[in-house]
């Protein structure tokens, strides 16, 4: 199946949780965002929510400026 990370596309065999995806790419920080087809999907529901075919998921950091 074919899902959308941060704009580039992923080929996939089965529906992966965020948490997955997040462990996947070594994301540790605790300071993300994470959007799937344009709704922030809270922390308490990575573990859980499975992105399905077609999903675009955004992984936001903050960056700080001035």
């Amino acid at each position: 199946m074919e899902i959308y990370i941060n704009g580039e596309k992923k080929e996939v065999d089965s529906p992966p949780t965020i948490r997955e995806i997040l462990d996947g790419a070594a994301i540790k920080s605790k300071r993300i965002a994470v959007e799937v087809n344009l709704k922030i999907i809270p922390k308490k529901d990575h573990d859980s929510f499975r992105l399905q075919e077609g999903d675009r998921m955004e992984i936001v950091h903050p960056v700080g400026g001035g």
